[in-house]
């Protein structure tokens, strides 16, 4: 889906996130004393005026009762250095797939610790890894596209979680002003697979997220109700609808959604990779099960939610299919106006930014006696 056609869909009309906009380092590399939570929170319902607040007043827009739904995915060091016949590369691994193999991404390095497209393939080809390891590129992850390919490790037994914690490092866009650590790119919640299993890109709306803002949180009567989607990489040039990414909703997460949403309290999912594994573990009556899997759903505005109440997420491109999920949990109204006021407030984009919380509209959603 291109993004000219995702904007006339959302009904966004941004065209464009000012540079100055781009949030190039971490909140807590801003100045001295600030934390990860020294960011600002947008809150949108419905058609009501949006507020623009401090993230540290989360506790305050939260009842005893609401359920954050967290992601605990670690965030790998997805990005090795490599080389395809003359030709130097950056592969990003970016899903763990079956039977040994891995989604991929071959990048073309651009100077500055930062890369550009590049198509993948061809099948057969042959990708140099830096500890003497090789990749076999396989077939594209999807028919007719060519960002990511299925890649088979050589010679198997191979294990490339050991290849990344010794080669790799977080992958890292033109926008940022530097590399980070990988502890810069880890949220609170997360808890390492024992497979080595995880995340290409960082499920970033938790990072905001730290021990004491929890806690205070917990102290209010706010329940965490973990679960874990292993994000793969994302298209930051066409904005493709999300691949397929295996994920897992543990009976104990179920549960907790279900008795909130049976005792009137709000299920809130903390990323859109929440929201994506949540929404995949739903009847059709909005009843959580335990699940383990794949999941390809694509949450639209045709589709809507099941469960989830509210959405707190980054800042989105005006291209990203994300926007639709935006409007599924919160309507049209709700996404324009909040886009509209932080372009005018100048809240930050991307991965280090502001975050958004979007909240469905209560009185729009009431029933009709």
């Amino acid at each position: 889906m291109s993004g000219r056609r995702v904007l006339q869909k959302t009904g966004l009309y941004i065209t464009d996130i000012p540079p100055q906009l781009l949030a190039r380092v971490p909140a807590e590399q801003r100045g001295p004393g600030l934390g990860r939570d020294a960011v600002r929170l947008l809150v949108s319902r419905g058609g009501e005026p949006v507020s623009l607040r401090p993230f540290r007043e989360l506790p305050e827009l939260m009842r005893p009762g609401d359920v954050l739904v967290v992601n605990t995915s670690t965030t790998l060091a997805a990005a090795v250095d490599a080389r395809l016949g003359g030709e130097d590369l950056v592969v990003h691994f970016s899903t763990r797939g079956e039977g040994g193999r891995w989604a991929v991404e071959l990048r073309t390095p651009a100077g500055g610790g930062t890369t550009r497209p590049r198509a993948g393939g061809p099948a057969g080809a042959v990708v140099e890894l830096p500890d003497g390891g090789r990749l076999l590129l396989e077939e594209p992850l999807a028919a007719g596209a060519d960002r990511l390919w299925w890649a088979r490790p050589v010679p198997a037994p191979y294990e490339v979680p050991a290849l990344l914690r010794a080669y790799g490092r977080p992958i890292r866009y033109a926008y940022t002003e530097r590399d980070q650590p990988l502890s810069a790119h880890q949220t609170v919640f997360a808890v390492p697979a024992a497979d080595g299993s995880g995340s290409a890109e960082m499920p970033s709306a938790g990072r905001p997220f730290t021990a004491e803002l929890v806690a205070r949180l917990v102290s209010r009567g706010v329940q965490f109700a973990p679960l874990v989607l292993h994000a793969g990489v994302a298209s930051q040039e066409s904005h493709e609808p999300p691949y397929p990414e295996r994920y897992e909703v543990s009976p104990t997460t179920a549960g907790l959604v279900n008795a909130a949403r049976a005792t009137g309290g709000r299920v809130i999912a903390v990323g859109t990779t929440a929201v994506r594994a949540l929404e995949s573990a739903a009847d059709e009556a909005g009843r959580v099960r335990p699940a383990v899997g794949w999941t390809d759903l694509v949450v639209t505005p045709e589709r809507g939610v099941r469960v989830v109440d509210g959405l707190l997420t980054g800042l989105h491109e005006p291209g990203a299919s994300h926007l639709q999920m935006l409007e599924a949990v919160a309507g049209r109204d709700a996404v324009r106006l909040g886009y509209a006021e932080a372009l005018a407030r100048l809240c930050l984009w991307h991965e280090f930014g502001d975050v958004h919380l979007l909240l469905k509209d209560e009185i729009r959603n009431q029933p009709h006696c």
